[in-house]
């Protein structure tokens, strides 16, 4: 059953009431050298009575006691045929301005869109932008899960989602903000974009800061972030190169030790 919604009807007519006293008489072409009095409806969504006079320009808002009448939910008033927003969801309920929307009956709320940008993906239960559809990573329910940078909702959020290459959602937002104190995925730890440039300039750099004497021959467990493999690689202050995908983005998985002819 659809909600009904409590409206002042629209009486917009003019009266003429000469030296302010109460007369009326409907009258569209109403004497400018009279008192003139008409119902609107103000900015505030009240009605009230609006008097000027020949001798004062200046407008007087009254409130008035107006009869209520009791209308379905819908885009414009029965009665006037007033449009009450650009665009009304029937299922939301929603008034709007006029930003592309849709209704998505799989996420079962209204999206900013325009519609044909984007697809509904199932697994994830999130709509998102064809530029993505079979080149990101689904999670189930992943679009049910809040954001882990400001711990908000991302399903009904009105921010734009992004999918990091692991699969996980963050505020566009906050995916921005992220990058600006690094580069991984709070969540597992994954690099969060194509960060093979870097690695090749941090090759360069390791090549060119030799170790002390005493780490040169110092060996290390390593597990990777990236493809989750492991490795034993030489400790180096500025990073460990995984062996399997060249990923700096790793993290020591045992004491360092050194080779066994050395020990």
């Amino acid at each position: 059953m659809q909600p009904r919604y409590s409206l002042k009807t629209d009486l917009r007519g003019i009266r003429q009431s000469p030296r302010g006293r109460s007369s009326p008489q409907p009258g569209p072409g109403a004497s400018l050298g009279t008192s003139t009095e008409m119902l609107i409806l103000n900015t505030s969504g009240w009605w009230g009575l609006v008097s000027e006079t020949a001798n004062n320009s200046s407008w007087k808002i009254f409130r008035g006691n107006l009869p209520t009448v009791h209308l379905q939910a819908q885009q414009r008033c029965e009665g006037c045929h007033s449009l009450f927003g650009e665009y009304y969801c029937g299922i939301c309920h929603l008034f709007d301005r006029d930003k592309k929307q849709y209704h998505c009956a799989e996420c079962g709320i209204c999206r900013i869109g325009p519609k044909e940008d984007f697809f509904h993906c199932s697994k994830c239960n999130l709509c998102l932008s064809l530029s993505l559809r079979g080149k990101h990573k689904c999670i189930e329910n992943v679009s049910r899960q809040d954001c882990p940078i400001c711990l908000e909702d991302i399903h009904t959020s009105r921010v734009g989602a992004h999918v990091l290459p692991c699969g996980h959602l963050l505020h566009r937002t906050c995916y921005e903000d992220m990058l600006k104190e690094g580069y991984r995925c709070p969540l597992c730890m994954h690099s969060a974009l194509d960060m093979t440039r870097y690695w090749r300039q941090l090759d360069d750099e390791v090549a060119q800061t030799p170790m002390p004497t005493e780490y040169q021959n110092m060996m290390v467990e390593i597990l990777c972030n990236d493809c989750n493999a492991r490795s034993t690689v030489q400790f180096h202050l500025l990073g460990m190169k995984c062996k399997n995908c060249e990923s700096y983005n790793t993290a020591q998985d045992g004491r360092c030790r050194l080779p066994l002819e050395e020990q």
